[in-house]
């Protein structure tokens, strides 16, 4: 199965230092082992004309996102900083040619890719990745990365929501698992809107 042509877009979830690196404020257990798989999809995608996105959390230095402002998560990916830049091992060319998505910049909550949310208002706002996308004439759509429970699957369910058809790789993605069972639970979500499973040892 070939998974990337000029009508798909792999789309990395929030590889940052603050989610991948263990001495991140926010580091997902596993977080770094992903950086060397996912280097992998890169390039794949790069050799068929797929389309290359990154999202990243970019949050100011204070926001009801936090914890020190009312919120339920610790000062992370503050824009700027160490936390929120790209793990330094991601591909060179792909980090920084590719297409970068900024979330939460004004204070959001930025799970999804695709849409922030208004944590006092709970008004959502969308980014503008739907409409790189749509520029690129893309269809479909490969997710990985950080985090299955949270980031993950927030953007795959906007996607399939949107109309892309969406997939997710399994062994390209760790979950943050507050719960447990949190990530089972994600990916019975998933699975419910219609997004397909794939592991990325399947060529």
């Amino acid at each position: 199965m070939q998974r990337y042509d000029r009508g798909t877009a792999l789309v990395i979830v929030d590889l940052q230092n603050d989610f991948a690196d263990p001495a991140g404020s926010l580091a997902v257990h596993g977080g770094g082992n992903l950086v060397p798989i996912i280097n992998a999809e890169i390039a794949m995608a790069r050799a068929n004309e797929a389309t290359i996105v990154f999202t990243q959390d970019w949050h100011p230095e204070s926001t009801p996102h936090f914890a020190n402002d009312g919120g339920p998560w610790p000062v992370h990916c503050v824009a700027g900083t160490w936390g929120a830049e790209l793990h330094p091992d991601v591909d060179a060319e792909a980090a920084t040619t590719a297409h970068r998505v900024h979330k939460g910049a004004s204070g959001e909550d930025g799970y999804s890719g695709f849409t922030m949310r208004d944590p006092t208002t709970g008004q959502t706002t969308p980014t503008e990745l739907a409409g790189v996308l749509r520029d690129a004439a893309i269809e479909r759509l490969v997710i990985c990365g950080l985090a299955t429970d949270y980031c993950v699957k927030a953007t795959a369910l906007d996607a399939a929501r949107l109309g892309f058809e969406t997939a997710i790789l399994l062994d390209a993605m760790r979950p943050v698992e507050l719960n447990r069972g949190d990530e089972q639970r994600a990916l019975e979500e998933m699975t419910a809107a219609g997004i397909h499973s794939w592991s990325t040892r399947m060529r």
